[in-house]
């Protein structure tokens, strides 16, 4: 079982920077692909970026792409999402999930363990 912790979120102005962080427990965290997602009000839960169990593979949505970086550290049993040049639209409760696969994971339904969400307000 993993018990997963996001922590980073907070307000920032358009343009600006923050980085969230997954930590994880179990001792066979590393064995689990890790993703973000992202949950407006009103809106359904969407795929943020996947990172593969050793963090060789990666892959975003297109929303994000070339603003925000997923990486991990399974040393640390840490998941990480820099987000960069963020947007008022990027205004989400952001989770961190982990599914007991090898390979990238995008869709909700294929992840096992789901943490609390922290919340990312950017405003303009």
């Amino acid at each position: 079982q993993v018990h997963l912790v996001e922590s980073g979120g907070g307000l920032v102005q358009a343009g600006g920077s923050l980085r969230l962080s997954c930590a994880g427990s179990g001792r066979t965290f590393s064995s689990y692909a890790m993703g973000w997602f992202r949950q407006a009000p009103g809106k359904e839960r969407e795929f943020v970026a996947a990172i593969s169990w050793n963090g060789g593979n990666t892959y975003y949505a297109d929303s994000v792409k070339g603003r925000f970086t997923i990486s991990r550290d399974n040393a640390k049993k840490t998941v990480y999402l820099q987000m960069n040049s963020l947007r008022p639209e990027d205004t989400a409760v952001y989770y961190c999930a982990a599914a007991l696969k090898s390979g990238l994971v995008v869709t909700t339904w294929e992840y096992d363990y789901w943490g609390q969400g922290t919340q990312v307000t950017v405003s303009s």
